[in-house]
């Protein structure tokens, strides 16, 4: 992610471009021969006519039928749109060693965190490569809310149960839930009008909710509902766990707003990367660390003196001595958009210096935008670089990120 505490959008690895405008490439899942999830909005996404791919084994619109993907990127920023990410994993900590257990395992400063607040973190290996990017939420000292990616739900659940189990054998109190999306269902309402739409249906003060924070209310008459102020479009907005058979009810009610659509994952991809955001698996992977990511902030100043967290040797000597790579953001005012994995050249030598970790279109600038790792001296914003695109070396810069001022409500 990029800007600071944000939710996030999965990867897999195949390709889907079959009848989705030009605006983005959608990584689907190939996961053997294991059935793909409906999510509880399933039926809600075929009654609106969305185009339904396999996308990390869950099913998912990828588009709808009323919007195309650019015009669905612009709804969003001018108006507000609701994403379906019932796919990510929801998960519930208890326990009064639920903190000391959860600051094992990733840099984050919760002990200091006040109830209600929640923090973009990572789960890190012991070389302090990016197991995942999640959101917690410290809901009271003895309580945690954790969404993590679908994309390593499986990873993620064998970590979290793995190292808990070992906190518990040292007698320890930590007890860690999964839900499952037929038990929690997510959505995420973004946009500069989507609170307003959410206000009147809730009980809530959103006024009071900064970006962050995380309430439990009702919303359009369906208790038990936690609304975190949050999300992955670089936009104000929120995402909200629903009971999952009131998932239909909830989204619905939204709908009436004649300011609110629905949106599905490629206006999604797009979205996040004008706003700066990681995609896991193509921006981050274990192979990378926060430093290089340029995520160093998110080594909490606790955590960096207590020097305790996994790989913390490695991450603490390249703060203190740099990196050789970095991730940049990157312009290309012309022609096609430079895609994972295109090449990335020095302008004056035409060394290869680095490589495209993500790119599409900007509906919302014009030209290209995209994400990558330079060398450590070519770094700096402006400097002109060169990226293969079918073959061919076209002119791209290195720019500031995000690409899209951020919107989120922030105490001023």
């Amino acid at each position: 992610m990029t800007t600071k505490n944000i939710s996030r959008v999965l990867f897999a690895p195949k390709l889907f471009t079959h009848n989705v405008p030009a605006a983005t490439q959608i990584r689907l899942s190939s996961h053997g021969h294991k059935k793909a999830v409906k999510t509880p909005l399933y039926d809600l996404h075929l009654k609106y006519g969305g185009k339904v791919v396999d996308f990390a084994g869950f099913l998912l619109p990828v588009q709808y039928s009323d919007l195309g993907v650019s015009a669905s990127h612009v709804h969003t920023r001018s108006s507000a749109s609701i994403f379906d990410v019932s796919h990510m994993l929801q998960t519930r900590v208890r326990g009064k060693d639920c903190i000391a257990w959860f600051e094992s395992i990733c840099p984050v400063d919760l002990k200091n965190m006040p109830d209600g607040s929640s923090s973009l973190t990572v789960f890190l290996n012991e070389k302090g490569g990016i197991i995942d990017d999640l959101i917690v939420t410290r809901v009271n000292s003895e309580a945690l809310y954790i969404v993590s990616n679908a994309g390593r739900l499986d990873v993620d659940k064998q970590h979290m149960k793995e190292t808990s189990e070992r906190f518990k054998k040292g007698g320890k109190d930590v007890d860690v839930e999964f839900w499952d999306c037929s038990e929690r269902a997510l959505i995420a309402l973004q946009g500069p009008k989507g609170v307003a739409s959410l206000q009147g249906l809730t009980d809530i003060d959103l006024k009071e909710q900064w970006f962050m924070t995380s309430r439990v209310g009702s919303v359009a008459g369906v208790k038990d509902c936690r609304v975190t102020r949050c999300g992955y479009t670089g936009e104000d907005g929120v995402e909200i766990s629903i009971p999952a058979d009131k998932a239909e009810q909830v989204t619905e009610a939204l709908l009436q707003s004649s300011d609110v659509k629905l949106a599905g994952l490629g206006a999604r991809d797009s979205l996040r990367l004008e706003a700066g955001l990681c995609l896991y698996g193509n921006d981050i992977d274990e192979a990378v660390t926060p430093v290089e990511a340029t995520l160093t902030w998110l080594i909490a100043k606790r955590r960096r003196g207590e020097a305790n967290f996994p790989g913390a040797d490695i991450i603490l000597r390249q703060i203190k001595e740099g990196v050789a790579k970095r991730r940049v953001g990157i312009r290309i005012e012309n022609g096609a958009p430079a895609r994972k994995d295109a090449v990335l050249k020095d302008a004056k030598t035409a060394e290869v210096i680095g490589q495209v970790t993500s790119g599409c279109p900007s509906p919302s600038l014009g030209g290209n935008v995209g994400m990558g790792y330079v060398a450590e001296k070519l770094k700096k914003v402006g400097t002109e670089l060169l990226v293969n695109i079918r073959g061919k070396d076209v002119p791209c810069t290195v720019a500031k990120m995000p690409f899209v001022p951020a919107k989120y409500y922030v105490k001023k």
